[in-house]
């Protein structure tokens, strides 16, 4: 299995998150990552994760994994 790495340009950290955007409703979803080959989906490092932002007025929702 090839390790994914983060979108975000010059780093080469390895993903653990996938971030997708909903123009219409100003809404970022990001949770576990995603499958691969989704042109509309942004893979994340726990770096990018954690400092993510988004423009004033939208919500961002965090889908967390359930652990047992």
């Amino acid at each position: 299995m090839q390790t994914r790495l983060c979108s975000k340009v010059g780093c080469s950290r390895e993903a653990i998150a996938t971030l997708t955007y909903d123009y219409a409703d100003q809404m970022a979803a990001v949770g576990p990552l995603g499958p691969a080959g989704n042109p509309h989906a942004h893979d994340l490092c726990l770096q990018h994760y954690e400092r993510l932002s988004v423009p004033r007025g939208w919500m961002i929702v965090r889908h967390e994994t359930l652990q047992s």
